[in-house]
């Protein structure tokens, strides 16, 4: 049984703590999420749920995911298991207690913490639990492609140059699986760090710069005109979201060939006898698939 925490003593207002009476022993957390802005539009989330155990602190929307502090933060910390060296900043989870679901965005890691233990900002908790009961079960799943609270904004860190760029990408919706700057005729790939930012070890020049960004439901953004000045966020211009090309296998030069009545087939169908127009079918092919999972 959990012993509550003493009404004297304020401890969500320093790194959580929560004491075991069975077992006698303490279990600390440390961590921090971002706010969940919720936003029109709907999401994909993965079918699978997980189970764990839920706790709460004094976040601010900060942490190890280096983003920036938000009003009223709805976040959430995880373990090091979960947090994967920062793979995990910038993603979304629903999270289901007894009192309802809370949607929140991964900004930090809790290094105490075990795998399926989720450390919540005292107001995401609150909408979810009893925050008297100190640690409540929950369930909770990963969602993707989110809706987010506004465009997709780039932060180069201090002490960038033209010999040294880092990188901090937000508002992606999907943590991110890659990063590239346009150089040359190519794309150069960054590197990863466990606080969030993309690192360019040798620079990129003086800039402005052409920044590609794929997210891990293979979305893909191009951004435009990202200029080095440090320590501001900065709102680029953006082509819109597609998903990043597959690697399927080219066809056998040996397979039978498409017949005309398959190609017929295929072609844009006519809706309550009004025929398909050019302009309706390169609108169409325009959007990018719908990706879950």
């Amino acid at each position: 049984m959990l012993d509550n925490p003493e009404p004297q003593q304020p401890w969500w207002t320093r790194r959580s703590a929560w004491v075991v009476a069975a077992a006698g022993a303490v279990v600390a957390g440390t961590a921090t999420v971002a706010l969940v802005a919720q936003a029109s539009g709907a999401a994909c989330a993965a079918p699978a749920a997980s189970s764990g155990q839920a706790t709460f602190y004094a976040a601010d929307g900060g942490g190890n995911c280096s983003f920036d502090q938000v009003p009223n933060p709805l976040v959430v910390a995880l373990g090091n298991a979960e947090y994967a060296a920062g793979a995990a900043c910038g993603g979304y989870l629903d999270v289901k207690g007894p009192k309802g679901t809370v949607r929140v965005k991964v900004t930090d890691r809790c290094p105490e913490c075990a795998a399926g233990h989720l450390d919540l900002s005292r107001q995401a908790f609150a909408k979810i639990g009893d925050p008297v009961a100190g640690v409540i079960k929950v369930t909770y799943s990963r969602v993707t492609s989110p809706p987010v609270p506004g465009p997709m904004t780039v932060r180069v860190k201090e002490g960038s140059s033209r010999y040294w760029l880092a990188l901090r990408l937000d508002n992606t919706g999907n943590p991110l699986s890659a990063v590239e700057l346009q150089s040359g005729g190519g794309w150069k790939a960054l590197s990863h760090t466990d606080y969030n930012y993309w690192i360019a070890q040798n620079g990129a020049g003086n800039g402005p710069f052409t920044v590609r960004v794929t997210d891990t439901a293979g979305r893909r953004t191009t951004l435009s005109g990202v200029t080095l000045t440090v320590g501001t966020v900065q709102r680029p211009g953006a082509t819109a979201a597609a998903p990043a090309p597959s690697k399927t296998p080219p066809v056998s030069r040996s397979a039978a060939p498409v017949s005309p009545e398959a190609v017929a087939a295929s072609a844009p169908q006519e809706s309550a006898g009004v025929p398909a127009t050019p302009e309706a079918t390169e609108a169409t092919a325009a959007q990018p698939p719908a990706r879950c999972g």
